[in-house]
C-alpha cells in the first residue's frame, strides 16, 4: 500500500525529526544523570533530577511515542510493509522495548526528583539509583543509535510473509504483462 508522495514525505519527516529529538533529548538527560551523579554543588545536584523528571515527561516519552506511531505509519505507508524485512521488525521490535523500558525508567526518575525537591542529596545519597540513571540513559542511546543504523542500512533479509508478498508482486506483474502483450498483439 503506497501513499501519496507527499504525505509519505511529511510521516517521513515526522519519523525522523521524533527518532532523532529522541536521541538528543536522551543524551541531554545522561548528561544530567552524570552531573547528578559527580556533582558536588548540592543544588545544581538537585537542580539535575528535577530537570530530569521534567524532560523525561514531557520531552522524552512524547518522542518515543511519536517515533513509534510515526514509525508504524510509515513502514505501513510504503514497500518496506511493517512485515517484509526483518529489519523493520528488529526496529520496531526496539522501539517498543525502548519505550517500555523508558516507561518504567521514569518511576526511578520520578524517585529521584521527590527525594531532590526534599533532601540536598549528599554525596552518598542513592547512589545505586543514581548510578541506574547513568546506566539506563546510555544503553538507551546505544539501543537508539542501533535503530538509527537498521534504517540507513536496511540489512537484507526477507521474511516468509515478506517472500510471499514479493511473489504474488511478480506473478501478478507478469500476468498483467503477459496480457498487456497479447493485447497489443491483436491490436
Amino acid at each position: 500500500m503506497a501513499t501519496p508522495s507527499g504525505l509519505r514525505k511529511v510521516v517521513l519527516t515526522a519519523h525522523v525529526t521524533s527518532s532523532v529529538g529522541w536521541l538528543g533529548s536522551v543524551a541531554s538527560f545522561l548528561a544530567l544523570a552524570i552531573a547528578g551523579l559527580t556533582g558536588e554543588d548540592a543544588q545544581r545536584v538537585r537542580g539535575a533530577y528535577l530537570a530530569m523528571e521534567v524532560t523525561g515527561w514531557y520531552v522524552i516519552v512524547p518522542l518515543a511515542f511519536a517515533s513509534l506511531l510515526t514509525g508504524l505509519v510509515q513502514s505501513l505507508g510504503t514497500t518496506w510493509g511493517l512485515f517484509r524485512h526483518y529489519w523493520v521488525l528488529a526496529k520496531l521490535a526496539l522501539t517498543v522495548v525502548a519505550t517500555f523500558l523508558l516507561l518504567l525508567h521514569m518511576q526511578v526518575v520520578d524517585d529521584m526528583a521527590h527525594a531532590a525537591a526534599l533532601t540536598d542529596l549528599s554525596g552518598s545519597d542513592l547512589s545505586g539509583m543514581r548510578a541506574q540513571l547513568v546506566f539506563d540513559a546510555a544503553a538507551a542511546i546505544a539501543l537508539l543509535i542501533t535503530t538509527t543504523a537498521l534504517s540507513l542500512y536496511k540489512p537484507r533479509g526477507i521474511t516468509r510473509h515478506g517472500w510471499r508478498v514479493q511473489q504474488e508482486q511478480r506473478t501478478g506483474r507478469v500476468g498483467s504483462a503477459a496480457v498487456d502483450t497479447a493485447a497489443t498483439a491483436q491490436g
